[in-house]
């Protein structure tokens, strides 16, 4: 009998997965489907965030005593990592620096990258896992001896825009469970096998702010630093409480009543000039000062390990966003910068945000956007 050729060999299965559990219901189904699959599967739930342990938008407890219950009921063993301090260096440290700087940070972006896949995959690992997992709808696919991030087959979770920065050693190492099914199939199972939080909602906005106000956040951890808001004519209509709490594009929450100038349309977060201290608004949703064809970002991170060559893309420049065709050229920071030039306007543009590069369903990575 002749031997298969090599290629067509699968990469060998891992034994032991480690997988993060939130207490929500994507990671508590993707937890029930590896133990459905033959894994040896522990759960793991982490503690990112310690000030608010006492606040009525903290829900830690309660996520904890749901991981525990889930855990009960698909039969696996579980059990709490605090990632606090980690947290709090790595990411918090960031997010309150990139705001007093004006910008508008994704530290959900950077938590994936330096908490959930490597301080995480770090301790998983010395556990003796083969493998982590956790409940994003991504997928991976080994291919000529690389790693490739995919996006999920259900388009409107997919959520690879925040896992862009994960690198092949992070990567080779991960289970997306829920990357090939529909949300809806997720929820489907869930009722089916019974699993006490089936009915959940699901978590919105940063992890640690939870559903609290965020200006009131933000506020906690920054100075208030008033000055002039101005129309681009120059015309001051108001007063900011500081420019670390406005972002590019914003229309609610500016303090501008009713129109300054009779056309009656809604007024935007157009531009901050950081030296100065002034916020500009203009008015309208295609004010010109909100649009435009081209980006540059910064810390370019790439799955692969480098630069994409010049050529045809698409990319997002915010997670709720159609991907956007465009070209990518060197950028003029060096090697860890890049520019985009996009075939259709886009739409406030914002330093701080990740711009992130695709081909296809192929996520090949991306950057801070940094004008």
């Amino acid at each position: 009998m002749s031997q298969p050729n090599s290629s067509s060999i699968p990469p060998i299965k891992p034994n032991k997965v480690v997988i993060g559990m939130s207490g929500g219901v994507d990671s508590s189904v993707a937890a029930w489907m590896l133990k459905e699959q033959g894994y040896e599967v522990i759960g793991l739930f982490m503690k990112n965030w310690e000030d608010d342990d006492n606040d009525e938008y903290c829900s830690a407890r309660q996520d904890w005593l749901d991981v525990v219950s889930v855990a009960d009921l698909i039969g696996i063993d579980v059990e709490a990592v605090n990632f606090a301090a980690e947290y709090r260096e790595r990411v918090f440290a960031d997010f309150l620096h990139e705001y007093a700087a004006g910008r508008t940070p994704n530290p959900d972006v950077l938590c994936n990258a330096e908490i959930k896949f490597k301080a995480f995959l770090d301790h998983a690992m010395s556990l003796g896992a083969d493998a982590i997992a956790t409940g994003h709808y991504a997928r991976v696919r080994h291919q000529a001896g690389k790693v490739e991030l995919l996006k999920a087959i259900d388009a409107s979770k997919d959520q690879s825009y925040f896992l862009h920065r994960l690198t092949q050693a992070q990567l080779s190492k991960v289970l997306f469970p829920l990357g090939e099914i529909p949300k809806t199939e997720v929820r489907k199972i869930a009722a089916k096998i019974a699993l006490p939080n089936a009915r959940k909602k699901d978590s919105t906005g940063i992890c640690f702010i939870g559903e609290r106000p965020f200006r009131e956040f933000l506020n906690r951890y920054l100075p208030t630093t008033p000055g002039p808001i101005k129309t681009p004519e120059g015309k001051i209509v108001g007063e900011h409480m500081g420019l670390a709490f406005f972002t590019l594009g914003q229309r609610k929450g500016i303090g501008l009543g009713g129109s300054q100038d009779g056309n009656g349309d809604a007024w935007y977060v157009a531009r901050k000039d950081i030296t100065n201290n002034i916020l500009y608004v203009a008015q309208g949703h295609e004010h010109p000062w909100l649009l435009a064809n081209k980006l540059e970002a910064i810390d370019a991170s790439w799955v692969a390990g480098s630069t994409p060559a010049s050529g045809k893309y698409s990319a997002k420049t915010r997670y709720r966003q159609a991907d956007s065709a465009c070209d990518i050229i060197a950028g003029k920071e060096g090697p860890m910068s890049f520019e985009l030039s996009f075939s259709e306007t886009q739409w406030a543009v914002t330093p701080g945000q990740s711009a992130v590069l695709y081909d296809g369903d192929i996520c090949l990575g991306g950057g801070i956007i940094s004008a």
